[in-house]
């Protein structure tokens, strides 16, 4: 027997229903998008190593641990793309967008890569919707930006099932001088942190407080809170945030220790997070503020905020509450004979019904089903109606129509292009 071949481990197959599913969701909110003026944008799956690395930072898991890098044929190191940001951005210095409008609000979508455990909502090729909104640092952007997601959820009706956290990590000069503090702290309880953590105590101490070591949890109640080492003009900035939100009736709570894991985001940063569907990795959507990153990657100085929606995620929950998840390989127009002689005219006839009204979904059977079967043989593949072709009606130069709640009826051929009603019960 030969070898038989798995998927590699963390990288999952979309079925037909369930990429159809995923289809008309991620249309559903490119909708939206279109709707607020975001314009797509598509840059490479591959970058230079190099890029991620100064963007991302060198002291986080993803750098240190979860990129997928190799070799080209010219010995230069790239590396699959774990997020989308970085990436934008130097589609766009490289395309010098930053100088042809003051405001340029992208979007776009695919694969990302990172080398994680998998488990549950989490996978080493995963897809991403992501948003970036560049030229303007005013606080109404963050607003904007929160306000945007909170219709995309409410839209796909998932808002009670998500929760938005927030908080303000400040600037790096706030960051700096609250590593400092952080760092004393867990010195004095050291025995408490795991390996991993005695490693970002000396690299990175901030990225402990996200840590899910159950010790860890409990200590980071008596720890220093980043909120009291903020800038004034940070703190002042998250305080009206949280009253433009306030203001319109947005539910939130105030994370201190949500601090994202990309060391580029200053001030702003959020995360919708998963009530019950799944578990520990419950963030759906994650976003924030990075004002520096465009000019320390070689571009002209300029503000930005963004978020990244996981569509992996965004399924297991919407599957959750979509009753009609199983629906979506259904189609509308079967086209069916049960003789030979008639598969030449049921091809035509499904073109001109393709012409006639494209939104419909019309399938042209190209076996010969036996008329006691044709009913059993379209319920399997889920039709809403059949178009059966035999002789006994086309004699007539009638063709038989069967809607699957109703009666089968004969009506003239001629008439299935006239009267779109027929296809609309």
């Amino acid at each position: 027997m030969g070898t038989v071949y798995r998927s590699i481990r963390g990288m999952h197959d979309f079925l037909p229903v369930e990429a159809t599913y995923s289809h008309s969701i991620e249309e559903y909110i490119k909708n939206i998008l279109h709707h607020h003026a975001y314009f797509e944008i598509r840059f490479p799956v591959v970058e230079e190593t190099g890029l991620f690395k100064k963007a991302i930072g060198k002291n986080t898991d993803i750098i240190n641990k979860e990129m997928y890098n190799f070799y080209d044929k010219k010995k230069k190191t790239i590396s699959l793309r774990p997020e989308g940001t970085v990436s934008c951005i130097r589609a766009c210095i490289q395309n010098n967008m930053f100088y042809q409008s003051q405001v340029q609000k992208l979007w776009y979508h695919g694969p990302m890569f990172r080398y994680e455990r998998p488990q549950k909502g989490r996978f080493r090729q995963f897809y991403q919707l992501g948003v970036e909104y560049f030229g303007c640092n005013d606080i109404v952007v963050d607003y904007e930006i929160i306000i945007l997601t909170v219709n995309i959820l409410k839209n796909l009706n998932l808002l009670s099932n998500v929760k938005l956290e927030i908080n303000s990590i400040g600037t790096l000069k706030d960051r700096k001088n609250f590593s400092l503090v952080l760092k004393k702290f867990f010195q004095k309880h050291i025995i408490h942190l795991t390996k991993h953590e005695k490693n970002l105590l000396s690299r990175n101490p901030i990225r402990i407080l996200d840590s899910k070591n159950q010790n860890i949890v409990k200590l980071l109640k008596l720890a220093p809170k980043l909120n009291n080492y903020l800038s004034k003009s940070s703190y002042t900035r998250f305080e009206q945030l949280c009253n433009l939100l306030n203001s319109s009736k947005i539910d939130f709570i105030i994370n201190h220790q949500l601090v994202r894991g990309l060391d580029y985001y200053n001030d702003t940063v959020f995360e919708w997070k998963s009530k019950d569907n799944l578990g520990s990795n419950h963030a759906v959507c994650s976003g924030g503020r990075y004002d520096n990153l465009i000019e320390y990657l070689g571009g002209k100085k300029n503000s930005a905020m963004g978020f990244a929606i996981g569509i992996e995620r965004l399924l297991i929950i919407k599957k959750s509450v979509d009753t009609f998840y199983f629906n979506y390989l259904t189609i509308d127009i079967n086209v069916l004979v049960v003789e030979v002689a008639y598969l030449m005219l049921a091809i035509n006839v499904s073109e001109k019904l393709r012409l006639t009204w494209p939104d419909l979904k019309i399938n042209t059977c190209l076996q010969v089903v036996k008329k006691k079967n044709y009913t059993k043989f379209s319920k399997n593949i889920k039709s809403k109606f059949l178009l059966v072709f035999s002789s006994r009606a086309l004699n007539m130069n009638k063709i038989l129509i069967k809607n699957m709640f109703h009666k089968e009826t004969y009506i003239p051929l001629n008439r299935i292009f006239q009267n779109p009603c027929i296809f609309k019960k």
